[in-house]
């Protein structure tokens, strides 16, 4: 009688976490499909609106090359090649949070707290102020600053394999002293490449054309399907090392490919437009509240950190049409402060 009352209670609970397997799934779903619906409302109010209003099926037609007179450098030159970075480039930053936040189970594990994006405008500003280079060489100096960081920091934190919490606050000691060598680097440039440098800082989408959709598209194209293979690996890593490994993981080869994945992320998305703030920190978080999960996955983060990005830029550009060249990191930067500060207060009274 006892087994069978126990067969009984153990299908019921099989059945009930089944149910509710589904239902989070379901949720996750149907949270990625209102992020993409957002995503593609966004873009096409961004794509007819402006000074020069198109509707859709003349957008439609331009792009096909049977436009109205006028239209294809409007849509073709400027207004497609801008969104598809703003969406291209908060993906990236967006997987690039979610897998450095769930590999130190930390929610300020981003790229931009760690000192990855830091690391890659320091790279990109000792071109500009010393080298005074175009527009190739400042990208190629931002993603190697943020690799050069990424493996400095990797090897400060590594001590019998690399914990969350030691990586974040190594992470955090580096990123500030990043932030003192900028500011260095500006005050002992000419004032042309520090109004230069100090721009570029910000982050921004201004005059962004199809030379720099294309390195990030190749970025996210290779690199969202890799960490969506490692993503049931990150799943095992958040249960423990121990745990892990007796389940047959590689603890720290898996940690290195997947820190490997998040810092090209990031240095490529700040190479193509500059360190935007907070998309990275704020996206994994917005995701994993939207899908109900304890963790967010690659491709709803993605979603998100798209959506933040296409969101703002369409903000500064309109709203803001009367102040010339508005960066869009300046929008990111005071909501993500916003947002920042409700994230330690929400942590500190849980905690």
């Amino acid at each position: 009688m006892t087994a069978v009352t126990s067969a009984i209670r153990g299908r019921t609970l099989r059945t009930r976490r089944g149910r509710l397997s589904i239902r989070v799934d379901l949720r996750a779903a149907l949270a990625c499909i209102g992020l993409l619906i957002g995503v593609l409302v966004i873009a096409v109010i961004t794509m007819t609106s402006g000074d020069y209003p198109l509707t859709v099926p003349e957008v439609i037609d331009t792009i096909l090359g049977q436009g109205p007179p006028g239209a294809e450098f409007i849509v073709v030159t400027l207004r497609l090649p801008r969104l598809l970075t703003a969406l291209l480039v908060g993906a990236a930053f967006g997987i690039s949070g979610a897998v450095l936040q769930r590999i130190t189970s930390n929610p300020l594990g981003s790229p931009d707290i760690i000192g990855f994006t830091t690391g890659s405008a320091t790279g990109a500003l000792i071109v500009i102020v010393l080298t005074d280079g175009g527009m190739l060489q400042v990208a190629g100096g931002a993603l190697a600053g943020g690799i050069v960081t990424s493996i400095v920091i990797y090897l400060l934190a590594f001590k019998r394999g690399v914990q969350g919490f030691r990586l974040v606050l190594i992470g955090i000691g580096v990123s500030a002293m990043l932030l003192a060598t900028n500011q260095y680097l500006i005050t002992r440039a000419t004032l042309r490449d520090a109004i230069a440098a100090q721009a570029w800082q910000v982050g921004g989408l201004n005059g962004r054309g199809w030379d720099h959709v294309e390195p990030i598209a190749w970025t996210v194209a290779v690199l969202l399907p890799l960490t969506a293979y490692y993503s049931r690996r990150l799943g095992i890593l958040e249960m423990g090392d121990d745990a892990a490994k007796s389940l047959g993981v590689s603890v720290e080869r898996s940690r290195f490919v997947l820190i490997c994945i998040s810092v090209v992320l990031a240095a490529v998305g700040t190479a193509v437009a500059g360190p935007i703030a907070f998309v990275a920190l704020a996206a994994p978080q917005i995701a994993r509240r939207l899908a109900g999960t304890p963790s967010a996955g690659p491709m709803s983060s993605a979603l998100t950190g798209a959506l933040l990005l296409v969101a703002s830029d369409l903000a500064v550009q309109r709203l803001f049409s009367d102040v010339q060249q508005l960066p869009v990191g300046i929008a990111t930067g005071t909501l993500g402060g916003l947002y920042l500060a409700w994230l330690l207060a929400h942590e500190w009274r849980r905690r």
